[in-house]
């Protein structure tokens, strides 16, 4: 059986201010749907989607960043880290080429703490 990953769900202790700054990282028309009355916003990336809202065993900035991180697929990788720079994104590597090869990532936090990262597009190396 072939799973399909169609949502991450981000629980933060103010998710209004989490959806904001998604909204700014995402572009409009993000987001995508909002509950704002119960703390819920949604966005879509691509084929995947985000839900971000309150949970109750959340509170604070994340305290392992690095364990779960949301990637973006990007082919102008440098364009949009220096728009989401911009922004106001704290900044946790600038872009690099993992491991050469022509692929290239950036990573930083959002205002919780957790990480993101843009990548430019991956294929697999044939077999």
């Amino acid at each position: 059986m072939a799973l399909n990953l169609n949502s991450i769900m981000l629980g933060s202790e103010d998710p209004k201010r989490l959806a904001d700054f998604y909204t700014k990282v995402l572009g409009p028309p993000n987001p995508d749907w909002s509950d704002e009355a119960n703390g819920w916003f949604g966005f879509q990336a691509g084929v995947g989607s985000m839900a971000i809202g309150p949970h109750s065993e959340v509170t604070g900035k994340s305290q392992e960043p690095a364990r779960v991180m949301l990637n973006f697929e990007t082919p102008d990788v440098n364009g949009e880290f220096d728009r989401v720079k911009a922004a106001g994104a704290d900044v946790v590597a600038e872009p690099y080429e993992p491991g050469g090869g022509g692929m290239q990532m950036c990573t930083f936090a959002d205002p919780d703490g957790n990480y993101f990262q843009f990548a430019t597009p991956w294929s697999p190396e044939p077999t």
